[in-house]
């Protein structure tokens, strides 16, 4: 068993400064403590631009900063400044540079025509045309100025809305402006936030 021995006092017996015990705990600090490659090493954020955005996985609205340079997003983290997530993400919103920076990204639609038996790649501004089209041709076709007892209801049931849960409560106000507007009856959102 090993036995704790204090350490030796000066030779006169005066006490020990505190500075004089702290040099016995403390080893040697050397005159730089970092080396000189260590010194030349920077963030690789540093002098990049950075934007203020909203996290794209739920309804919460976590803000986020996204840093890019030279048109390139280089990362993404939670914004301090903002009062709804103080800077904290969630494992999903933590992982949002993934959604930029993924070599298995899709950049273009897949579209199968009806009765088709593969798939088509189609440029997105074919898409967005071809939804408006197909919901033009779905509303004028199914129409009903008035029901069956001649009460006037304006309306088409042959389309619907399912909301996502990114939707906030501004999105889904003007959705709902916006389908009520064009006749839709079933208008919903899965999040209740």
């Amino acid at each position: 068993m090993a036995t704790h021995h204090p350490p030796p006092r000066p030779a006169d017996g005066a006490p020990i400064s505190f500075l004089g015990r702290l040099r016995r705990h403390v080893g040697v600090v050397p005159d730089r403590a970092i080396s000189a490659r260590t010194a030349r090493v920077r963030p690789r954020i540093a002098g990049a631009a950075v934007t203020a955005s909203i996290c794209p996985y739920c309804a919460v609205g976590c803000s986020q900063l996204v840093y890019h340079r030279d048109g390139k997003v280089i990362d993404i983290e939670g914004n301090y400044a903002s009062p709804i997530n103080q800077g904290t993400l969630c494992p999903k919103g933590a992982a949002t540079y993934q959604l930029v920076d993924n070599p298995n990204r899709l950049l273009t639609v897949r579209y199968r025509a009806p009765h088709s038996d593969h798939w088509e790649e189609k440029p997105l501004d074919w898409a967005m045309a071809r939804i408006a089209t197909l919901v033009k041709e779905t509303r004028d076709r199914t129409w009903e100025a008035t029901d069956a007892d001649g009460h006037v209801v304006n309306r088409t049931r042959a389309i619907a809305h399912l909301g996502g849960a990114t939707l906030d409560n501004e999105e889904n106000y003007l959705i709902k402006k916006l389908f009520a507007g064009l006749g839709m009856v079933w208008i919903e959102n899965q999040a209740r936030i």
